[in-house]
C-alpha cells in the first residue's frame, strides 16, 4: 500500500508522542500535552492513537511504566522510593499497589524473589531441570525491521513505530512473528551505543518506506532457551545462557548477532506469562 501524504503526516504525529512518552516517563503525561505534540485536535487524537496503535495511550504509559519499574529492580540497587518517582508514580504506595496488580509481587518482594532470580544459581547442564533448552536449525528469516540504537530497556520505542507504520499502511497481519536482534554485548558497548532491531517476519514482499527497512537473520544452528516471564528479567537469562550453558557445553557461538522471538503480546499478556525465545547461534 502506497502511502498517501495525509498518512506520512499522522505517521509522523503519532512517532513524535511515543517519542515523547519514552523519554518522559518520570513526568505527568497530561493528554493535553499530548495532543498538543502531536498537533491534533484534543477531541479527536486518542482515537487517531488507538487506531494506530492498537491500545489506549494510557495502556501504553502503564506498560511502559512498569517495565522500566521492572528493569531497575531486577538489575540496580536503586532504591524503590527513587525507582517510583522516576517511573512517574508520585508516592510509594500508588506504585506498589499498581506494580503487584501487574507482576504478581510488591517491588520489594519482586526485587528478591523475582523470575531473575532463578538466573543467578549455579546449576551444571546435567542439573538443569529449571530451564528448558533445546538445539534447533533455524531457517534465514526476512524481516522488516525499524533500528534502535541505545538501551535495549528502550527497544519497545522502535517496536511501536514497527507496529504502527504497518498497521496504519494496513500490512500489519496477526500472523506476523515479532522479532528483536541484538548485535552489541551490554556489558563492553557503552548504553547510548548499543544497537539492535525491531522486527517483524515478512508475508511476501512489503513496500520499504521510511522508517522500515529490510534485513535477515541467519540460518544454521543455535541454542534457545525457552524463556517464560518479563522481559525486564531477561538480562539474568542471558548471563546464565553464557555464563553457565556456553562455557559448559563444549560449543562455540557462531559470529552472526543473538535475536530474541516474542511468542505472545504484552498489550494482552501479563509480564509473568510473556514468553521468549532467546536464539543464541552456534558454529
Amino acid at each position: 500500500m502506497k502511502k498517501t501524504n495525509s498518512l506520512v503526516n499522522y505517521e509522523k504525529r503519532i512517532t513524535k508522542v511515543i517519542e515523547y512518552i519514552h523519554d518522559h516517563l518520570d513526568e505527568e503525561l497530561d493528554l493535553n500535552r499530548l495532543a498538543e505534540i502531536a498537533h491534533m485536535s484534543p477531541y479527536h487524537w486518542h482515537r487517531i492513537y488507538f487506531a494506530l496503535q492498537g491500545e489506549t495511550i494510557v495502556a501504553t504509559v502503564k506498560r511502559l511504566r512498569l517495565h522500566t519499574a521492572a528493569g531497575y529492580l531486577a538489575h540496580t540497587p536503586m532504591p524503590i522510593d527513587k525507582i517510583a518517582k522516576k517511573t512517574g508514580y508520585s508516592n510509594v504506595q500508588s506504585f506498589t499497589r499498581i506494580f503487584k496488580s501487574t507482576y504478581g509481587l510488591p517491588p520489594a518482594q519482586y526485587r528478591k524473589n523475582g523470575s531473575h532470580k532463578q538466573f543467578t544459581l549455579k546449576k551444571t547442564i546435567e542439573e538443569n531441570d529449571m530451564f528448558e533448552i533445546s538445539i534447533k536449525t533455524l531457517p534465514e528469516m526476512k524481516v522488516v525491521s525499524v533500528p534502535h540504537t541505545g538501551s535495549y530497556m528502550q527497544i519497545s520505542k522502535s517496536f511501536e513505530m514497527l507496529y504502527g507504520c504497518l498497521a496504519s499502511r494496513q500490512l500489519l497481519k496477526p500472523t506476523m512473528r515479532s522479532i528483536g536482534i541484538y548485535y552489541d554485548d551490554p556489558a563492553s558497548v557503552p548504553e547510548d551505543e548499543l544497537r539492535s532491531r525491531a522486527c517483524l517476519v515478512t508475508e511476501g514482499d512489503i513496500p520499504l518506506e521510511s522508517p522500515l527497512e529490510l534485513t535477515q537473520t541467519s540460518g544454521g544452528t543455535y541454542v534457545v532457551l525457552h524463556y517464560k516471564g518479563p522481559y525486564a528479567d531477561m538480562k539474568a537469562a542471558y548471563q546464565w545462557l553464557y555464563g553457565e550453558w556456553l562455557i559448559n557445553s563444549g560449543r562455540e557461538a557462531a559470529n552472526t548477532p543473538v535475536f530474541e522471538e516474542y511468542l505472545n503480546n504484552p498489550r494482552d499478556t501479563a509480564p509473568n506469562d510473556l514468553r521468549t525465545d532467546i536464539c543464541l547461534p552456534l558454529v
